[in-house]
């Protein structure tokens, strides 16, 4: 009984670490172009804010696993080809630039499962007040 408990305290530490790796790496690495909330003026944006980045990945990607795989290979090696989006964000925003040598695949991995947790769910309005709708794999961005 005492190892049960040891081990589930240990996993809600660790998971809690997680948590809190994701949020301080997104910060670190990502916050300086997606906010992580809607800006009221988004004439300042260089990039599309996670919410929205989010909304799309997961009308494309069915689970976690098939999502935070998408994130990682995109932000590595971001493709037209690739791209979950509206399509006006490509025009707005450009396409991303690779992020390989910025960071690496493990820390993309904690970064992706904590924006999967935390932003965009399924079937959300439209991105930013436009109606745009959603787009795969037809040369558009987020």
């Amino acid at each position: 009984m005492k190892l049960q408990a040891t081990l589930l305290t240990l996993g809600l530490l660790l998971t809690t670490s997680i948590y809190a790796d994701g949020e301080k790496l997104f910060d670190a690495k990502c916050a300086s172009c997606h906010t992580k909330t809607r800006p009221s003026d988004i004439s300042t944006l260089v990039a599309p804010p996670i919410m929205g980045v989010m909304r799309h990945v997961k009308m494309n990607y069915k689970n976690k696993d098939e999502a935070v795989a998408f994130i990682v290979g995109y932000t590595l090696n971001p493709q037209k080809a690739k791209a979950v989006c509206e399509t006006e964000k490509i025009k707005s925003f450009g396409l991303m630039p690779s992020q390989k040598g910025n960071i690496t695949k493990e820390e993309l991995q904690i970064i992706a499962g904590w924006i999967y947790d935390n932003f965009g769910s399924r079937g959300q309005g439209r991105g930013m007040g436009r109606g745009h709708g959603k787009c795969k794999g037809e040369g558009n961005q987020f």
